[in-house]
């Protein structure tokens, strides 16, 4: 359950929120089946990721962890429940300033997004932002991951 949407009327009223939290996203689970799912889209099928048996009894571990590329990729999952701009035609992503893996995510973990709109700026066409994602490990003191995510807002 997320803890509140920010809905904003226009770009805008999002851009007045620079430097402040955008929400909290409910938890998401991180099973099996997502992982090899994405193993299939991107043709990473390392063992760390696919292998139960294997990685259950040769990873540091002790099972299946999720690609850190899957952590970031959820961070797109985690924006659509928190924020709903109106008067937007689509959303680019333009690409991550800064990441970091900060800790696996063992199979059967709960995954959930933390935003913060970091900057904003006006453009002829609608405005560019930059989104702090932190990806929580419930139960977990150490994010998954933190990433700058540039998003392009188009009226």
């Amino acid at each position: 359950m997320v803890d509140k949407v920010s809905r904003f009327d226009n770009i805008d009223a999002l851009l007045e929120r620079a430097g402040q939290p955008l929400g909290t996203t409910g938890w998401h689970l991180v099973d099996q089946a997502r992982i090899n799912a994405f193993a299939d889209a991107t043709g990473d099928h390392q063992w760390i990721h696919v292998d139960e048996e294997r990685a259950a009894a040769e990873s540091p571990f002790q099972t299946t962890i999720a690609h850190g590329m899957l952590t970031l990729s959820l961070c797109a999952t985690f924006l659509s429940e928190l924020v709903k701009v109106d008067d937007v035609r689509l959303v680019i992503n333009a690409g991550l300033n800064k990441v970091r893996l900060r800790a696996p995510v063992p199979v059967g973990s709960r995954v959930r997004g933390v935003a913060t709109l970091l900057e904003t700026r006006r453009m002829a066409a609608g405005a560019r932002v930059v989104v702090q994602m932190r990806v929580e490990i419930e139960g977990e003191l150490k994010p998954a991951s933190v990433a700058d995510w540039v998003l392009v807002f188009h009226e």
